[in-house]
């Protein structure tokens, strides 16, 4: 079930984080106590797959965590784009794989910030690591906003 908010997002337990994208897809997931944030492997989405709902949900299940961020892209003046279409289409197909509470969360600038904490590496390491550092970031201000709501 998609969620508008945090306000009825799960308190405690595990939880997982996602950066969409087209080709890959970044994860990252929390302990069951929120203190830590760790990277997993990319999803890669092979040409002419369009989804990776089913993967994530199976992620999702693998990882028993309680709840699903996924990052919202946005202009910077908020407003939607395709790919926040896409990532709305890419929740609400996984709401048939999973009944885990879903919530979106901003994630301007988060890939920026991955790159600058991944520091100088070569562009392959980039592409493999980014968009999981993306998604651990996006993590971190869930649970951030989160943490201000108890």
């Amino acid at each position: 079930m998609i969620l508008s908010n945090f306000n009825d997002f799960p308190r405690s337990g595990r939880i997982i984080g996602i950066d969409w994208g087209a080709r890959r897809t970044g994860v990252a997931v929390s302990d069951n106590e929120r203190q830590f944030v760790f990277t997993r492997p990319a999803i890669i989405t092979p040409h002419g797959d369009k989804s990776v709902a089913k993967q994530i949900a199976d992620l999702a299940r693998a990882e028993n965590v309680v709840g699903i961020v996924i990052g919202l892209p946005k202009y910077m003046d908020g407003t939607s784009s395709e790919t926040t279409d896409a990532v709305r289409r890419c929740a609400a197909e996984l709401c048939i794989y999973t009944d885990l509470p879903i919530v979106f969360i901003d994630e301007t600038l988060t890939s920026a910030a991955a790159q600058e904490k991944l520091g100088k590496v070569r562009i392959s390491d980039i592409k493999r690591e980014l968009d999981s550092e993306s998604a651990r970031i996006i993590l971190e201000n869930a649970i951030a906003v989160i943490n201000r709501l108890k």
